[in-house]
Order: structure tokens, then sequence, then C-alpha cells
């Protein structure tokens, strides 16, 4: 999920041609916006300005940064162990969502407060609610299982002046449920949002960490350096280290991985079908979309989409469905 510092393309093709990120990192202009990020800048080994991308506190300094110069989030910060995501790819999430959105708005992006997104594991980080209210001024609430995620977000939309009036947070209290108990009876959204954890447990989710430590070209003395150990309180597995910009386990896997989060979510989503107008989640492996096909097709879902994204070497997908017709898709606005 961390771009490889090694390969610096002149634009970033794959990316949505709204995403502010395309071009190269502006190393320069960030330090401006967030000064704290300079004692992390070198130069690589191609002479580029760069970061250590296996270096956590780095990533987290470029995030501020990023956020700071095109987002407008003056404060943002995270508590070690949370997932620390890649701004360019959650972004392009959002850009896509918009689409879909002006697809049945006579390809208009609906923008403002009443436009309704519901974001599926906020995080502590509150990325898709920070990036969305800034570019397209929609309200969102952010839900999750973690009740100290909720309040680091909260501190989050706290600091930054006009945040709290847009975003609300909710905690989700049930550890097996997604939208219900979360989701009120005169709740409408005109989308929902998730980056749900794709791996199916701590192992698999240790193995991906140490690839990427690899990808990033780290040898094991340095892979040592930057692992650290997971909370007793959050796994049996607490032995097992996972990098600290890696995130926490409810971020990280989930018994049956993504393909059975995901098959919930589709599940449930039937029970609130009236009150969205699409439902959406990234999906990261695409052996995991038969499945989720299947699901939506015993739901009676009325339309499916499939839309491909890339962030450098990395490959994913959005899968939205609803469950209102044509005719009521353009009623929605």
């Amino acid at each position: 999920m961390i771009e490889n510092p090694r390969t610096f393309p002149i634009e970033k093709t794959g990316l949505h041609p709204r995403n502010k990120h395309r071009g190269r990192y502006d190393f320069a202009a960030l330090v401006q916006a967030s000064p704290v990020l300079a004692k992390f800048v070198q130069l690589n080994a191609h002479n580029d300005a760069s970061i250590d991308f296996a270096n956590p506190q780095a990533v987290k300094a470029l995030n501020s940064a990023l956020l700071k110069c095109f987002y407008n989030i003056s404060k943002w910060d995270i508590p070690a162990q949370f997932l620390c995501p890649p701004i360019p790819g959650r972004a392009d999430y959002l850009h896509y969502m918009a689409d879909l959105l002006a697809s049945v708005n006579g390809g208009v992006i609906p923008t403002g407060n009443a436009v309704s997104v519901l974001d599926i594991g906020v995080g502590a980080n509150a990325i898709y609610p920070l990036i969305g209210q800034c570019e397209y001024g929609w309200h969102f609430t952010g839900a999750d299982i973690d009740s100290v995620a909720i309040e680091n977000a909260q501190h989050i939309l706290a600091a930054n002046l006009g945040l709290a009036e847009s975003i609300e947070l909710r905690l989700q209290t049930s550890a097996n449920a997604i939208f219900k108990g979360l989701v009120q009876p005169d709740d409408r959204f005109d989308l929902t949002m998730c980056n749900p954890p794709f791996h199916a447990s701590l192992q698999e989710a240790q193995a991906g960490t140490e690839r990427k430590l690899r990808n990033l070209g780290k040898n094991s003395g340095a892979e040592k350096a930057t692992l650290q150990k997971i909370p007793a309180q959050k796994s049996a597995f607490q032995n097992k280290p996972v990098l600290n910009f890696g995130g926490q386990a409810a971020e990280l896997y989930c018994a049956g991985g993504e393909e059975a989060f995901v098959n919930i979510m589709v599940n449930e989503s039937q029970l609130i079908g009236q009150q969205c107008l699409w439902f959406s989640t990234l999906i990261s492996k695409a052996t995991s979309l038969p499945s989720v096909y299947r699901a939506l097709k015993k739901v009676n879902a009325q339309q499916v989409k499939t839309i491909e994204m890339a962030q450098g070497q990395k490959k994913s997908r959005v899968v939205a469905w609803t469950f209102l017709n044509v005719t009521q898709q353009r009623a929605w606005y």
C-alpha cells in the first residue's frame, strides 16, 4: 500500500484524472506546508528528493503534509500501529464514486452537505471523510468498531475548524455486524464506502508485511527495526510483529478475509436497500470477485458495477451495487 520510492514516473497516469497526486511529490512545497517533513527528506539513488517509505514516521509526516497542502487539514495524526493510508489511492476511490453519483444525476457530480456518505471502517485516520469533504463538500458518517480509532478521528475533527459539523462518527458496538445496529431507520445515504480487512488471519497479514518490506528493498536488519508487536489485547498471536504503518487487527484481517467480510456486507445491505443509492467496497484480491458477484445475485441487486483502479503496480477495484431500479435512481436527487 506504500509507494515504492525507487520508481518516480513523471505522471501517474493510472490515477483518476481529477486526482491531485498524479504528478511527482513536490517535496519543496510539501516541506513548506509542513516543515516537520524536512528531517525525513533525502536524495535517493536516482538523486531525487524522497523519503524512506519503510520508515513509518516518515510516511506519517508525508501524509500530514499532503493533507495540509492539498486538503486544508492543518492538524492530522494517528497513534502508532494504526493504518497510515496511501492518500493517492484513497483519493482515487472518492473520485470514482463521485463519477458514479454523477451517472444518475445527469452527468453532474452532486456536491455539498446534502450528499450523505457512510464510511464503514473510518479508522483512526478518517481519510475518506477528510478528502471527500474538502473535494466535494459531502457530509460523512464514519463508523468503526474500535473506540480508540473513533476517539482519535474525533480529535482530528476537533483540531480542524468546521469539520465536526460535516463529519459524524459512530461506534459499531457489534463485532459481527456491519450495517445492523448502525444504520438507523431515518438514515438516508447517497453512498457507502469501505476498505475491508483483506487478510484472513494474522499470519497472512504478517506475510504481507514482510513482502512489503522486501519490495521496499530493506535487508533483514532494517526489517526487524521497522517491526512492532500488536498489543496483547488485540490478538492471541501478540508476539508476531506487523508494520507499525500496517494497521491494527481489525484493519488488517478478519475470519475469511475480505471475501467473507464483503459477503456479510452484501447480505446486510439488502436490509437497508431502499435507504441507500449506491453501496460500494474496495476489493483488493481479484480472486474475491466471483464470491462477491454470487452474493449480489443472491440478494437480487438491481445493478452491479466494477471499477478498475491502479496505483503504480498495485491493482485494485471497487465493486458498487444498488437495489434501486433505473427510475428510482434518477428520482433519488
